[in-house]
């Protein structure tokens, strides 16, 4: 998928990477690993200052995570990331995944680098995107959203298909990874496959791409940011925005490969053979999917990415730097528990049952 869309994006602007001269005004693609920084139960969007928080989550990003984080510049607190953007010290993090084997204990379900992100340690692949130069406006020191919500169980509306979704990968090496994220018909689901996926599984989640202009959070952390009036789509923010979010921001997106394939042995799975995977919740469904966003990027670099026609990992003016060097920047522990291995009981109150 990353190398057609990146064929199709040059064949539509012929845009060269760059701030200036034949880059400026055209789409812009930022696609980065950032490796795990820490895997345990904090949240500081959702449960401020509580230790531990509910469930479990991995987290990516500027080492200045913590359960509490002050609404300021992010990057002027952290010290090192585990992205291979050097400059951005955002954290990025969403729920564990967990297998339930037919005896009633549980495993993490471990992750893999993505497509061309070798040497990165779990973690997340993070998405910017823009339609060009000036069309949106970067991120402000402060900011953070919330998309999702853990408890949901159940399909609303319509459903969310096209902002969250689950790919079944139908083979090795990423086989079957074909059309845009959450727009395959066949390959792609608002909840957990339903069967063994041959490849493992793909969580991908769309961030909104509209701002009310004003205020840098709110009390969900959802109303202060929308979708466009038509609905969300696959690394396009060009849709007219809401009067009431008028404010074009960037795209983000979020991709994390689980490595289910040593779990599908049917023998392991629940007798009445109905999938065994969940979210670290406690969510069986993958209704409940969701992930927290909190801006860290150093300066205006984003900015300056969004309007200067970059392209995938690297970014001329943007800092990089080897996965051998962001795998070194940790979080130490806070939270004392056991999340890997065999476990009689997801950790907190994801229960499982």
């Amino acid at each position: 998928m990353y190398w057609k869309l990146l064929a199709l994006a040059a064949a539509a602007y012929a845009a060269p990477q760059g701030f200036g001269g034949g880059g400026r005004g055209g789409f812009s693609l930022l696609r980065f690993g950032c490796s795990q920084i820490v895997i345990e139960r904090l949240d500081p969007l959702v449960n401020p200052g509580l230790n531990p928080s509910p469930h479990i989550h991995q987290i990516v990003g500027g080492n200045a995570f913590n359960a509490s984080m002050p609404s300021s510049d992010i990057s002027d607190l952290a010290t090192c990331t585990t992205c291979s953007f050097a400059d951005d010290f955002s954290n990025y993090w969403t729920a564990n995944m967990y297998f339930k084997a037919r005896n009633g204990s549980f495993h993490r379900v471990p992750q893999i680098p993505n497509r061309l992100l070798d040497g990165s340690k779990g973690g997340v692949t993070v998405y910017y995107t823009s339609p060009g130069a000036g069309k949106v406006t970067a991120f402000k020191p402060g900011f953070r959203m919330l998309f999702g919500d853990s408890m949901q169980r159940e399909k609303k509306g319509s459903g969310m298909k096209t902002q969250s979704c689950f790919r079944c990968y139908t083979g090795p090496n990423f086989k079957g990874d074909n059309l845009s994220p959450c727009f395959d018909p066949k390959l792609d689901t608002e909840t957990f496959p339903p069967g063994p996926c041959l490849g493992g599984i793909r969580s991908n989640i769309h961030f909104p791409t509209c701002w009310d202009g004003k205020n840098l959070d709110s009390p969900n952390h959802k109303d202060h940011v929308a979708y466009p009036k038509s609905g969300p789509a696959s690394f396009a923010t060009s849709g007219d925005c809401p009067d009431t979010h008028p404010v074009k921001i960037p795209q983000v997106m979020l991709e994390i490969v689980w490595d289910t394939t040593q779990f599908n042995d049917k023998s392991m799975w629940p007798e009445d053979g109905s999938q065994p995977f969940m979210l670290s919740t406690g969510d069986t469904t993958g209704y409940g999917q969701h992930a927290d966003y909190v801006f860290g990027w150093k300066g205006d670099a984003l900015q300056k990415a969004m309007d200067g026609g970059c392209f995938g990992p690297t970014c001329a003016g943007l800092k990089t730097q080897a996965f051998t060097a962001a795998n070194k920047c940790q979080v130490p522990l806070s939270v004392a528990e056991n999340y890997d291995g065999w476990l009689e009981k997801l950790p907190g109150d994801g229960s499982g049952a």
